[in-house]
């Protein structure tokens, strides 16, 4: 079974674009995660959620969002204040430069994804764009 696309929207280089789909190289389940244990008993580790100042638990229905104006003076963010400043996506990737393989740190490879066109039209506007990234060298 194909994995499910994470993101569908254009891709565009000049004046060609073609409708595509992002969906991960690897499935979660073939990607190794590890848990942080006790190492003196194997057992699993839990984390607290503890207040800075007073060094008290924090119940999870009192943990917010805040952004720190001054040292220590922090605004509290909610949900609905985040949504209302949210930039409306064009859902395009637009591709303004080129640069060899070489040149891209490693980093970036850990979660490596595939890019296909959605629709057998994408397919020719796709294969200008591939065509134009191998001419380059890319």
């Amino acid at each position: 079974m194909a994995p499910r696309a994470y993101w569908k929207g254009y891709l565009k280089l000049s004046l060609v674009s073609c409708p595509i789909a992002i969906s991960p190289a690897a499935s979660a389940s073939e990607r190794i995660s590890f848990r942080q244990i006790n190492k003196k008993t194997g057992n699993r580790l839990r984390q607290q959620l503890v207040d800075e100042e007073t060094r008290e638990p924090v119940a999870p229905e009192d943990k917010g969002r805040g952004y720190e104006v001054d040292k220590g003076v922090f605004i509290e963010v909610d949900d609905d204040e985040l949504e209302a400043i949210q930039v409306e996506s064009r859902h395009t990737i637009d591709i303004d430069s080129l640069v060899p393989a070489a040149q891209i740190d490693k980093r970036f490879y850990d979660n490596p994804y595939y890019i296909a066109p959605t629709d057998n039209v994408g397919q020719e506007a796709f294969a200008v764009i591939r065509d134009a990234m191998r001419g380059k060298g890319m």
